[in-house]
């Protein structure tokens, strides 16, 4: 952990990191069979320390704020965020694995997780800092550990610091995150979940009413981004790359929508950037291994071919 004073950041984030396992398969295991592998990768992961690494890459000034084991997969967290120039305020838990995740791979490039974190890594709100927090212009949480999330945006929004959040599951205590939300961009199923609408036209405005946001969102894959922002709908279909690995899409397209933001981008700019970063991405092994540079990116949006329209 760093001490002395806190600096001003453009993004913090409070949130989830794993130390991944990938493992290609030549197809989806059936149930009682034996599959040859051919490697088993280990990489660094986790929603929102991925994005933090995409965004201090892309020259943002970053902070992650998170809680490890005390094993190797620590040692490695610690060493690629010094190696990035991630500021990190990291908390350990002795004698304690850090996060772990199986992920299979299949030939399209769809990953199936399968990942175990020990009850001892939940980040408390005692255990934050406000200083941590309100030094930055955004806050981007993914509500796992939701008591600290919770902690995190209540001072956020006391200082005006803009809250992303990346929500692949509802966690115990969501409905207390939510309301302090001012960016939700969800996986494709939450919105249903959350508003018992299957028809995302009618969930993603019933979301945004229901907790105040400036912006709810659903990501889709194959199928773009669909977003609200209170008047109007905002469609970005997706880029076409073949896929070597979907792992860390999502962590990619968050840290591509906060750059934009912070570059006072229009919607339309930020969530085609941020579909353009994510498909990136999933050209290579691992949640971080496809992060290309801003030029890349620009360069990537100008001539690749797009998926049809959903929306």
């Amino acid at each position: 952990m760093l001490m002395g004073a806190v600096p001003k950041v453009d993004v913090v984030g409070v949130g989830l990191n794993a130390a991944d396992t990938l493992i290609p398969v030549p197809e989806f295991p059936k149930r009682g069979s034996k599959v040859e592998i051919t490697s088993a990768d280990p990489l660094l992961g986790g929603q929102v320390a991925s994005a933090m690494v995409a965004c201090q890459q892309w020259g943002l000034r970053t902070r992650y704020v998170g809680k490890l084991g005390e094993d190797h997969a620590a040692t490695l967290h610690r060493k690629e965020f010094e190696r990035l120039g991630v500021e990190t305020h990291l908390l350990t838990t002795p004698k304690c694995h850090s996060q772990q995740a199986f992920i299979l791979v299949d030939p399209s490039g769809e990953r199936t997780v399968l990942w175990k974190r020990d009850a001892r890594l939940t980040l408390r709100p005692e255990e934050l800092k406000r200083e941590w927090i309100v030094n930055a212009k955004v806050l981007h949480v993914d509500g796992h550990d939701t008591a600290a999330a919770v902690q995190a945006a209540k001072w956020a929004r006391e200082e005006g610091v803009s809250v992303v959040a990346d929500l692949d599951n509802l966690y115990s205590g969501y409905e207390t995150l939510l309301p302090s939300i001012d960016f939700l961009i969800t996986s494709r199923d939450i919105p249903q979940r959350l508003t018992n609408e299957a028809d995302l036209r009618i969930a993603l405005p019933a979301m945004q009413k229901k907790y105040g946001c400036r912006l709810a969102a659903a990501t889709l894959g194959e199928n773009g981004v669909l977003a609200w922002d209170g008047q109007s709908f905002h469609y970005a279909a997706a880029y076409c790359v073949e896929p070597v690995d979907t792992t860390g899409a999502g962590d990619t397209f968050h840290a591509g929508f906060i750059y934009g933001f912070l570059r006072e981008w229009p919607l339309q700019r930020r969530l085609e950037f941020a579909c353009a970063a994510a498909a990136l991405n999933c050209k290579a092994v691992g949640a971080r291994g496809g992060i290309q540079s801003i030029e890349k990116i620009a360069e990537f949006m100008k001539d690749a071919q797009k998926h049809p329209v959903a929306f």
